[in-house]
């Protein structure tokens, strides 16, 4: 059987890495233009999200989207749920500086309008931007002919935080314990992977394809993200006015590139860390590895492999006990540690072995 990645599926991570760099940095020659004044940007490389000095607190900004997630919900023409993945992507982005969204814009490219499509995803939205407490108080609508074959649908998220309060993962150090949060099947990334294993293995209906004990294939793709944002600021982060429960130095976000490009983003330089107690794939996607003929190493730098949110903190049990007693759907547990050498070392919820990266 052929292996199937990423990149045979359309999708080519170090490209993607290589060109947000280069926005990134072309997004810094701007900074300067707003020297000394309000809204000054601070530099976050690697971050999760920008930030803006506004005098007593800093403002946040991310965008993300649902991506090929969408495809799904239009081929099963479910769209109840698409919205909590828009909204977890942007505002899950934003809560690893430690800020609270009070808002998200979003925005549609279509071939062309249909408006009870565009109504039952944006009602999704709403209902989860009610869960989180956050207003949408905007959006636009773009109808794009040919130029679009499928509804893009992309979010921008506005948050703010207390200058003492901003996460950047500077006081990570070694030896610090590593909580991670459950997530379900898969985020809004690496859905183009999932895609390709399934149509390879089932034909272009395979969506419609029974997964196990009735549902489909579609269906159990379609599983809403996880949103941990208004969790963690009620019960280890404080909102924007409450206190900080407990310490916390980092948070990553594992969406594109797995652990192993997300959880170095915000460790200081010569830090790597070893995750020996990670959650377990959903069985799903441990279906979606055999369908596949998918390596490890691969799964891992693409989905997040069950573990959605890593929180690095001297306060692990201690966070554990909190977020398990409010939420057990969540299942935090200390997933690994800090090291002091620069590299990510997992046990694989697959076969065991040990994958270094």
């Amino acid at each position: 059987m052929n292996t199937i990645d990423y990149a045979t599926s359309g999708v080519d991570i170090e490209k993607g890495d290589t060109a947000s760099r280069a926005a990134y940095a072309n997004a810094k020659k701007t900074f300067s233009c707003r020297a000394g004044k309000i809204g000054e940007p601070m530099i976050l490389d690697g971050g999760f999200s920008g930030a803006l000095d506004m005098g007593d607190f800093l403002l946040v900004q991310n965008d993300d989207g649902t991506g090929t997630k969408t495809e799904i919900a239009e081929r099963m023409r479910l769209f109840d749920t698409i919205g909590e993945d828009l909204l977890c992507m942007v505002v899950d982005d934003a809560i690893c500086t430690g800020a609270e969204v009070i808002s998200v814009t979003n925005t549609f490219d279509v071939p062309y309008v249909e408006p009870e499509v565009l109504d039952a995803m944006t009602a999704s939205l709403a209902r989860a931007c009610i869960s989180q407490q956050v207003v949408i108080p905007g959006g636009e609508i773009a109808e794009l002919g040919k130029a679009a074959q499928k509804i893009i649908w992309n979010a921008t998220a506005v948050g703010i935080v207390k200058k003492d309060k901003f996460i950047t993962g500077q006081h990570i150090h070694a030896g610090q314990k590593i909580v991670g949060l459950k997530g379900r099947v898969l985020r809004s990334n690496g859905i183009s992977l999932a895609r390709k294993v399934c149509e390879t293995a089932f034909g272009d209906n395979w969506h419609e394809t029974d997964w196990r004990e009735g549902i489909s294939w579609g269906e159990i793709l379609l599983t809403p993200s996880k949103i941990f944002h208004r969790t963690l600021l009620n019960h280890v982060l404080g909102d924007f006015e409450g206190t900080r429960k407990f310490p916390v130095d980092g948070i990553a976000h594992i969406t594109g590139g797995g652990i192993p490009g997300n959880a170095p983003r915000i460790m200081p330089k010569g830090l790597g860390a070893t995750f020996h107690n990670l959650h377990e794939p959903h069985v799903a996607v441990k279906d979606l590895q055999k369908l596949g003929n998918i390596e490890e190493e691969e799964c891992y730098r693409t989905w997040h492999c069950g573990t959605a949110m890593l929180l690095f903190s001297d306060s692990a049990e201690e966070i554990c006990e909190a977020l398990n007693t409010i939420d057990p759907d969540i299942e935090a547990q200390i997933v690994g540690e800090v090291t002091g050498n620069e590299g990510i070392e997992i046990k694989s919820g697959f076969s065991g072995k040990t994958l270094i990266f």
